[in-house]
């Protein structure tokens, strides 16, 4: 992932290229090869389609057609598709473990009503109304790099 991700917020998102943060190095005999060339892709052709789900904002689940413009959902969303790039390789349990492990976690919160998309509609699309969490500094010292 790329440095600071965790960091920028609704405003910073408007710049956010989909599929633009960097698979970590290997050499081209270690890497093996993809389904999905990014993450925008992973959900679009085989997220969405796989995990269905009826979307309303009232006790149910919500989305947003914009989930690009979250952090919480671009960390999540990539840590899906990498597992599932991982994980589709094992022909026993693989998948079992990744739907069990990583899609039904992650999808759970991020489909969550008090989730990164509140406020945000398929029908209405993005609302950046949600704001970080408030933090103090910590006291000089207390973590030493």
């Amino acid at each position: 992932m790329a440095e600071g991700l965790g960091n920028w917020d609704d405003t910073d998102q408007d710049n956010i290229t989909p599929g633009t943060v960097d698979p970590p190095s290997t050499t081209a005999e270690e890497a093996p090869s993809l389904v999905f060339a990014t993450v925008d892709q992973f959900v679009q052709e085989h997220l969405a389609h796989n995990y269905r789900r009826t979307l309303n904002v009232q006790g149910g689940h919500t989305w947003c057609p914009e989930w690009w413009r979250h952090s919480e959902a671009i960390s999540r969303l990539e840590a899906l598709w990498r597992a599932w790039e991982d994980l589709r390789r094992d022909g026993k349990t693989g998948m079992s473990s990744w739907w069990r492990d990583h899609a039904d976690h992650h999808m759970q919160i991020l489909l969550s009503t008090d989730g990164p998309f509140r406020g945000c509609t398929p029908e209405k699309g993005h609302n950046p109304r949600l704001e970080p969490l408030p933090c103090a500094p910590p006291p000089k010292g207390l973590f030493i790099s």
